[in-house]
């Protein structure tokens, strides 16, 4: 059975595990970073940061956000009338950096 299983690995009939790419492994870093970040009280919450921005975009989807562990920053994503939309909020103190247009 063992011989079986790693002829089918070898050609590739069945996938064996597959390994992060460089964004996705950064990206669970920084999920990582911002959990021990909001535990120590540090950064404010997602959610929260969600709750402020969220109401000011009107009728702008939300897609979702990322937390950037080295500028301490969550940039939410929205799309409106087919552009995308990103709104940079410092996770310390919840103020808006940037919004694109």
């Amino acid at each position: 059975m063992k011989q079986v299983l790693a002829s089918l690995l070898a050609f590739g009939l069945i996938a064996g595990p597959i390994a992060a790419t460089p964004a996705e492994a950064q990206r669970r870093s920084d999920q990582g970073e911002a959990r021990k970040e909001m535990r120590a009280g540090n950064i404010l919450r997602a959610r929260e940061i969600e709750n402020r921005v969220l109401p000011m975009m009107g009728d702008a989807e939300y897609l979702g956000f990322d937390y950037d562990s080295t500028a301490m920053a969550y940039r939410l994503k929205f799309i409106k009338k087919g552009k995308v939309l990103y709104v940079d909020v410092d996770a310390r103190t919840g103020r808006i950096l940037r919004r694109s247009r």
